[in-house]
């Protein structure tokens, strides 16, 4: 026995729990599959409640801004380039929480489609190398899509379509004479271009630059819903995915 340990260290040792033993039978190797996938699919399950949670504060805030800004004719057209901003937050936010629900979705489709698929309707050998990408994330966990990658996908699902409402109702606020009356005015029809110009002004903005920058922000919104590749990963199996 070392000089330096006693038998009170010795007797401390021995009761140190040691690791737990690795699955040694068929049916462990089973139960353990079972629970970890349990697992899996509650953290995928969680994070796309994050996903649909953020789509509806999208949606709810278009409505809001929608409501404010239609209302009546007096309301300014900013208030619809503000929701714009408020949406684009949104994505930004909604895009960070699909990378993370894409990695658990990963690893939850990995199992059903080597080895429970196989398992329900056995096609062949089952490949020996299957959960190898499973347990490589395990031990590194890592993104497998790029921030931009993310909101692009989300982006084509959900947000172009809120876009494009609100350049419509901000199209139809600024070029519509009915929207820009004033007490005791009637209501024409559509403005000529140069009033949509000086409409579309914003404080000490003049409108070209307005009209500019809002074309600009909706070209890179149509160029980023329609980059996505639909063959990379889960896009590539199946029509059902997010």
């Amino acid at each position: 026995m070392p000089a330096d340990m006693s038998p009170s260290s010795l007797s401390l040792e021995a009761r140190r729990p040691a690791s737990p033993p690795l699955p040694g039978t068929p049916v462990e190797t089973i139960n353990t599959m079972v629970h970890y996938y349990r697992g899996e699919l509650g953290r995928m399950a969680g994070w796309r409640d994050r996903i649909d949670r953020t789509t509806n504060w999208a949606i709810t805030v278009v409505a809001a801004l929608l409501s404010v800004s239609l209302s009546t004719p007096t309301s300014h057209h900013g208030v619809l380039l503000f929701a714009m901003l408020l949406v684009t937050l949104l994505l930004l936010i909604e895009a960070r929480r699909y990378r993370f629900f894409d990695v658990y979705r990963a690893r939850v489709r990995q199992l059903e489609r080597f080895y429970f698929a196989e398992i329900l309707n056995p096609r062949g050998q089952l490949a020996l190398d299957w959960a190898a990408p499973i347990a490589k994330s395990l031990r590194k966990p890592d993104f497998l899509i790029s921030y931009r990658d993310a909101a692009c996908r989300r982006l084509r699902r959900n947000y172009c379509w809120m876009y494009l409402i609100l350049l419509l109702a901000w199209a139809l606020k600024i070029s519509s004479s009915t929207m820009q009356i004033q007490a005791g005015q009637g209501k024409d029809i559509a403005l000529a271009f140069e009033h949509v110009v000086a409409n579309a002004a914003l404080g000490p903005v003049p409108g070209s630059v307005v009209l500019v920058c809002v074309a600009l922000f909706y070209a890179a919104i149509a160029y980023g819903s329609l980059r996505v590749n639909m063959t990379d990963s889960e896009l590539a199996h199946g029509e059902v995915h997010v």
